[in-house]
C-alpha cells in the first residue's frame, strides 16, 4: 500500500465527540443481503445486515470502493456503537498476560509503546487495550475510511493502565496491504474482526509484516462459525451453514481464517496462542440481537436464495422470541496472540 494516503495526529486531550465503535468491517462481514423479506427491513441499520429497500441507502461492504465516487466503504457509526459492549465484555483477558510480559521486554522508548490498529474502524479496540496496558502508548489508527478514522481520533483513549499518557495519530489507506516498513518500530500489531475478512494471501502478507517487524500481534473476535441458540430451532444448521459459505465468498476466510492465521504466524516462527470470544447476547442487549439476527439471516438467504420463505418464517419467529425476552444467542468467536521473533534481540 502506499502509506499513509493522510495521516493526522491527535494528542490525548481530544475533545469530547461521539463515541462509536471500532469494528467497521465487523459489519459488512456479518451480512450484506439485497432482499423483500423480513430480513430487509429498513430497519437494519447499514453494516449490520442486508441493504434496504429500493431508495434507502445501501450497505457498503468491505471490498466495495463506491464506483465513480472515489469513496472508500463506509459502514453506520451506530452499529458500531450498538456492538461495542458485546465486543468489550467477549475479547479473551487470557491473552493479555503473555501479551504484557511481551511488552514488558521490549527496550525501552521515549514515547513509550508503538501500537498500531488495522482497520481501526472508529477506534474501539484502542479504548478497550489502553487501559489494560501500563505506561505511554501512542496509537497509529489505519482504516480506508476517513469517516471512521474522524471518530476513532475523537474518541480516543485518554490513559494506560497506570495513568500514563496515549496519543494517536490517524492513517488512511487499504489495510490489507501493509508492509514491514509500514510497521517499523512497532510495539504491537492489533485488530478486531479483520481476519476473517482478508483472504488467504492478505493474511499471510499480514503476518509477514508483523514478523518483519519483529513485534507481537493481537487479533480479536473473529468468526468461528459456530452459533447458539435458546431454544433450538430445526432450521438453526440450515442458517449457520448457509451464512458460512456467505462469508467464504469471493476467497475470503471468514471461519477458517484463525487456523490460517496460526498457520501463517507459526511458519514465521512466531509463537501463537488461541483463545475463545463469545458474543453472549440476551434480553440485556435485544437491539443487538435483532440487528445481528437480520444480518445472520439476511446473508444465509443471499448465499442460498431457495431458503428465502422459509427463513422469512424463522426470522419472523426468532424477531418475536427476542422481543418476548426469550431469546438468547451465543455466537462464537476466536482471538489470537501472536508473539513473533523480535527482530532486535528483545525478550
Amino acid at each position: 500500500m502506499t502509506e499513509p494516503a493522510t495521516t493526522t495526529r491527535h494528542g490525548g486531550a481530544v475533545p469530547a465527540g461521539p463515541r462509536d465503535t471500532a469494528e467497521a468491517v465487523a459489519g459488512g462481514k456479518e451480512g450484506a443481503a439485497e432482499s423483500g423479506s423480513t430480513a430487509a427491513r429498513p430497519s437494519v441499520i447499514p453494516g449490520a445486515g442486508p441493504a434496504p429497500r429500493p431508495g434507502e441507502q445501501a450497505t457498503l461492504r468491505l471490498r466495495e470502493t463506491g464506483e465513480g465516487t472515489g469513496e472508500p466503504p463506509r459502514y453506520a457509526p451506530e452499529w458500531l456503537r450498538l456492538r461495542e459492549p458485546a465486543d468489550a465484555a467477549a475479547r479473551s483477558r487470557e491473552l493479555l498476560d503473555p501479551l504484557r510480559v511481551r511488552l514488558a521486554g521490549l527496550p525501552r522508548r521515549a514515547g513509550g509503546l508503538v501500537v498500531h490498529d488495522i482497520g481501526c474502524g472508529t477506534g474501539s479496540m484502542g479504548r478497550w487495550l489502553a487501559p489494560h496496558l501500563d505506561g505511554a502508548q501512542h496509537w497509529v489508527l489505519h482504516d480506508r475510511d476517513p469517516y471512521l478514522l474522524h471518530f476513532a481520533a475523537v474518541a480516543s483513549p485518554r490513559s494506560a493502565a497506570d495513568g500514563s499518557r496515549v496519543t494517536v495519530e490517524t492513517r488512511r489507506g487499504d489495510v490489507a496491504r501493509l508492509t514491514p516498513d509500514a510497521l517499523a518500530g512497532a510495539s504491537l500489531v492489533t485488530a478486531s474482526a479483520l481476519l476473517d475478512v482478508l483472504t488467504r494471501e492478505e493474511v499471510e502478507a499480514l503476518a509477514a509484516a508483523c514478523a518483519g517487524a519483529g513485534c507481537p500481534a493481537l487479533f480479536t473476535l473473529s468468526v468461528a462459525g459456530r452459533v447458539e441458540l435458546t431454544a433450538p430451532h430445526p432450521m438453526d444448521r440450515e442458517i449457520a451453514e448457509a451464512f458460512n459459505a456467505h462469508q467464504r465468498r469471493d476467497g475470503l476466510l471468514g471461519p477458517d481464517a484463525v487456523t490460517a492465521a496460526a498457520e501463517a504466524f507459526g511458519e514465521h516462527g512466531a509463537t501463537v496462542r488461541l483463545s475463545p470470544s463469545p458474543w453472549r447476547l440476551g434480553p440485556e442487549r435485544a437491539a443487538l440481537t435483532e440487528q445481528w439476527l437480520r444480518g445472520w439471516v439476511g446473508a444465509a438467504v443471499e448465499e442460498r436464495p431457495a431458503l428465502a420463505e422459509r427463513a422469512d418464517r424463522y426470522l419472523t419467529e426468532r424477531l418475536e422470541a427476542c422481543a418476548a425476552g426469550r431469546l438468547r444467542v451465543v455466537v462464537h468467536h476466536s482471538d489470537l496472540l501472536a508473539l513473533c521473533r523480535p527482530v532486535d534481540g528483545a525478550a
